[in-house]
């Protein structure tokens, strides 16, 4: 029956009550007027076996329709407290159906997230590959442009072994010196091996950062593998470095963790998120410590940072999808809800403890390896 069905059926039942109340007052005040008018013609005329009778059989009738229709008043408050209970179970059912219609929303938009972020990941992943062939010849030709200048310097150096034969050519002499004073000879041979070196290093950063962005982005690569964790998270460090370089300093505290099996990408991801929400959460300068155990046939990986800390209420809330506590635009509330998803389906599990004003710590916790069961099953969304 549909909604307008019960509506019309709840109207009806409803009359009917009220109609049935109404017919028992009316009944009610003809038995009375009825009685009085006995009463009236026994005090005036005598009392006569006939018209008492007649009265007796009257007020038997009239009783007998009363509880007839006590009976079916109490009929229909039986069908209003069924109807009461429909429409009850029905409210339930269209609430649970709004709750459904919400999930099915928010799974819909976190998959578009998932869509757009697999998109990042391997447009980062070509890019990566692109800078990492230029990036390689000239870290090459930088190593060989130090051995030419280390060549020419020497060659110099045995130039100014000969300088004095040449006192006896005074103005030869004097234009070598000129030169030499020109070129500040002396500043450019302590300075020029250093700016090789410099170079050097600065174009072996920038390959240690393109080949972490490549590993971190692995488009297409889901496969279980037994990694080394704090390689893993290092090589997150890469990626983010610039993100939280500015917002604290990043302390490092490695246990003896043996290698763990793991979806290597999806780890860094949770990594990221966790280390990038401890980054927004120090309003100017603080600290973030990674610390990393071993439990048993488990391994732990803690984040901690000096921030602002959070409430119990938020704290409750923080791996809820779309939940944040970000000004609009700086955040999806899916970092924490995604790294969620990871870790359990890696077996593990995921939580956070934090104090107003102190700091916050969310700790990851993994099984060394994993079974059967889950290697088999297919990536969670998100990731």
């Amino acid at each position: 029956m549909g909604t307008l069905g019960w509506m019309r059926t709840d109207m009806n039942a409803e009359g009917n009550e009220a109609a049935l109340e109404a017919e028992i007052v009316r009944l009610n005040k003809v038995v009375r007027a009825l009685m009085n008018r006995v009463e009236r013609d026994m005090s005036s005329q005598g009392s006569t076996f006939g018209l008492f009778q007649g009265a007796i059989v009257l007020e038997g009738q009239v009783r007998k329709r009363t509880r007839d229709l006590e009976e079916a008043l109490r009929e229909n408050e039986k069908m209003t407290r069924a109807l009461q209970n429909a429409k009850d179970r029905l409210e339930r059912e269209k609430e649970a159906q709004r709750q459904l219609l919400r999930k099915l929303e928010e799974a819909h938009v976190q998959l578009l997230q998932s869509e757009k972020l697999a998109s990042i990941g391997q447009l980062a992943a070509g890019v990566a590959h692109e800078i990492n062939n230029p990036i390689g010849f000239i870290n090459s030709n930088l190593g060989t442009l130090g051995d030419y200048v280390a060549a020419l310097l020497k060659l110099i150096e045995t130039y100014e072994a000969g300088e004095p034969l040449l006192h006896g050519d005074p103005a030869l002499s004097a234009r070598l010196e000129a030169v030499k004073k020109e070129a500040d000879i002396a500043f450019v041979r302590d300075d020029v091996l250093s700016l090789i070196d410099e170079s050097a290093e600065g174009t072996q950063r920038v390959r240690n950062i393109v080949l972490a962005l490549r590993d971190f982005s692995r488009p297409g690569q889901m496969e279980w593998e037994i990694v080394d964790v704090h390689q893993g998270i290092d090589s997150t460090l890469n990626v983010v470095r610039n993100e939280v370089k500015k917002k604290a300093r990043v302390n490092l505290e490695y246990g003896a963790l043996p290698p763990v099996e793991c979806v290597p990408s999806q780890l860094n991801q949770v990594v990221m998120n966790l280390l990038v929400n401890a980054a927004q959460a120090i309003a100017e300068y603080g600290d973030i410590t990674i610390r990393t155990t071993r439990d048993g046939d488990r391994v732990a990986i803690a984040v901690t940072d000096t921030g602002a800390g959070m409430s119990a209420e938020t704290c409750a809330r923080v791996f809820d999808p779309f939940f944040t506590t970000k000004p609009v635009g700086t955040g999806t509330g899916l970092g924490l809800s995604v790294s969620y998803s990871i870790i359990e389906r890696h077996q593990g599990c995921i939580d956070v403890q934090s104090v107003p004003g102190v700091g916050t710590t969310f700790t990851v916790r993994l099984p060394i390896r994993q079974t059967p069961a889950t290697e088999g099953a297919d990536p969670p969304p998100g990731s």
